[in-house]
């Protein structure tokens, strides 16, 4: 396949994986991985490993981070246990259950919302406080998403313009 179009391919991926860390339809970094991947192995840059294996690494580190930084933040705006596991339980119903693009995140904070009242059906503004800190640390996680995927762009783009 002709080199321009592979690195064309590779730019387009890397873009909507950019735009991917916002929009929960789409799988944010594992596109843009799959961009940078395309790029290394389908064309004859001399792109070094190291930058791939690093690139992996922070996208395993997301995946997780996803789950673990709104349970967090949900316990640092004192939620509780309930609050936490709540998150994680309302992320993964509302990925499956609630069938629009956002239903990820109203599942989390409904979750959270839901855990504290079970923790605690009378302080409702605790219950508040544990969700605004599940917002947080969701912002945290699509700001360390977005910074990734627009570091792999870089990366790529410089490797583009200087071959």
């Amino acid at each position: 396949m002709d080199h321009t179009l592979i690195a064309l391919v590779s730019i387009i991926l890397l873009v909507l994986g950019i735009v991917g860390t916002f929009l929960p339809v789409l799988p944010g970094l594992l596109l843009s991985l799959c961009g940078l991947l395309i790029y290394k192995f389908g064309t004859d840059t001399p792109l070094s490993m190291v930058y791939i294996w690093i690139f992996v690494f922070l996208t395993a580190i997301s995946v997780v981070l996803n789950y673990v930084i709104p349970a967090r933040t949900t316990r640092k705006y004192g939620g509780t246990r309930w609050g936490s596991v709540g998150s994680v339980v309302g992320t993964l119903v509302g990925m499956f259950f609630i069938p629009i693009p956002f239903g990820f995140l109203i599942g989390m904070f409904l979750g959270v919302f839901v855990g504290e009242l079970l923790h605690d059906a009378n302080d409702k503004k605790k219950a508040w406080n544990s969700t605004k800190g599940a917002f947080i640390g969701f912002l945290y996680g699509t700001g360390f998403n977005f910074i990734v995927g627009l570091a792999m762009f870089l990366v790529v783009l410089i490797d583009i313009f200087n071959n």
